[in-house]
Formats: C-alpha cells, sequence, structure tokens
C-alpha cells in the first residue's frame, strides 16, 4: 500500500494470471486520505497494451474508488515470464465541490506550480492457477487406487486376476513333470525289462556252450561283448 499524503493506492503491483490469447484484468483501489477532493490520473508506458477504466477520475473526502485495468491478449509469452511495462498515478487536490467534468490535463503539471503527487506501479505475469488432478476411476482422494489389497488381505481388481493366472500356472508346471517323471520311470520299466530277458539269453547260451564245441564258445563271447554294449547303454539313457 502506498503512503502518499493524499491518496492509498493498493496493492502497488498490478499482477496478471498470464494466460495466451485471453484478455486479463486486475484492479487497484485507491483511498481518500484527505478532507478534499482529489483527481487522479493513471498513464502508462504501453497504452496500446491495456485498458484503464477509469484513466482519470475524481475521488470525494474520505472515501475510495477502483480502477479496473485490462490487458489485451497476447499472441505469445514473454521471456521468462518478465514484463517491464509500467504505470504511473498522479494525484492532486482539486477545488472544493470539483467533479470529473473538471478534471484538465494542466491539473497534473508540475511546470504550472501544482503539487502533483506520483506513484509508479510495476506489472507483474503470474502463472495462472492450475486445475486439481482429476482422482482415477474407481478410488477416492486419500484412498487406496483399485486394484489394491483390501484391510483383510484379500487381493481385489486387476492383480486378483494376475494372481489367478500365476496359481494356474504353478498348478500347470507340477502336472509336466509328473507327466515327465512317468515317462522316464515307463522307460526305465522296459529297460530292466530288457535287460532280464537278454540276461535270461545270456544263461541259455552259456549252458549250451557248455556242450558245444570250441566255435559256439567263440560266438558266445562275441554276443556277450554284444550283450554288454547294449546294457550299458540302456542304463546310461535311464
Amino acid at each position: 500500500m502506498s503512503t502518499g499524503e493524499l491518496l492509498n493506492i493498493e496493492p502497488l503491483e498490478l499482477k496478471f494470471p498470464f494466460e495466451l490469447k485471453k484478455q486479463i484484468s486486475c484492479s487497484l483501489q485507491l483511498s481518500n486520505k484527505t478532507d478534499h477532493h482529489v483527481a487522479f490520473k493513471v498513464k502508462t508506458t504501453n497504452p496500446k497494451k491495456y485498458c484503464v477504466r477509469p484513466n482519470t477520475g475524481m475521488v470525494s473526502p474520505r472515501s475510495t474508488c477502483d480502477i479496473i485495468v485490462t490487458m489485451q491478449a497476447q499472441k505469445e509469452f514473454p521471456p521468462d515470464m518478465q514484463c517491464k511495462d509500467k504505470f504511473l498515478l498522479q494525484s492532486v487536490i482539486a477545488t472544493h465541490g470539483a467533479s470529473v467534468k473538471d478534471i484538465t490535463p494542466e491539473m497534473f503539471s508540475k511546470e504550472a506550480g501544482h503539487v502533483v503527487e506520483e506513484c509508479k506501479l510495476r506489472v507483474v505475469y503470474v502463472s495462472p492457477p492450475q486445475p486439481p488432478s482429476p482422482v482415477p476411476e474407481g478410488s477416492e482422494e486419500g484412498g487406496s487406487p483399485r486394484g489394491s489389497v483390501s484391510d483383510n488381505g484379500h487381493f481385489s481388481g486387476s492383480e486378483s486376476a494376475t494372481a489367478s493366472r500365476a496359481f494356474g500356472e504353478s498348478q500347470e508346471k507340477p502336472t509336466e513333470a509328473k507327466a515327465l517323471i512317468a515317462k522316464l520311470t515307463e522307460e526305465k520299466n522296459a529297460a530292466i525289462h530288457q535287460n532280464n530277458k537278454l540276461r535270461q539269453e545270456l544263461d541259455l547260451l552259456r549252458r549250451e556252450a557248455s556242450k558245444s564245441q570250441g566255435g559256439v564258445s567263440f560266438m558266445l563271447v562275441i554276443l556277450i561283448g554284444l550283450v554288454g554294449i547294449i546294457l550299458g547303454y540302456i542304463m546310461k539313457k535311464a
């Protein structure tokens, strides 16, 4: 707030929530501290950019007056959101009973000997307020989102489906393992059966060899070697 002898001005900064392609307004309040009528005039360094209503006026003794400053829609953001525009508010004591129609430019001329009080105001751009973030569907503010574990420890939503798929996969794996074990057991039993059969044939050959000539003994040696090879292969596979 300005501490001038004639007017209190609030605020001393014109704050505009900057948005592209949109007119933005802010307000000033002038409070007359005297028992006189006070005339005021508002000037700016960029008159094409701003509209001031009213830009001149009269404030009655011990009363207030509001001024609306509107910035025209802008097509691009300013560098670093900084603004060099400035405003100057001039005030002067008017004659008793004066009205707005009695205000003239000469009233604010220091060269004419008038006591003119001046206050400089600067322009500040601020970011517009951001809308609140939408609450995710199916959840409440401060609560757990959908698909989380509830208070009683049970899954819900998508996590329940994920757990079901994982459980189904865990059930399928033991089934595959059991089928593989059964297959290997079957092959092993077949190998043992074949081994027993070969042993029986070997015993039979041995008995016959004891009754036969030496040529049969030679054939028996070949058969024994062949059986050994087969048995080794079968046991290695089992």
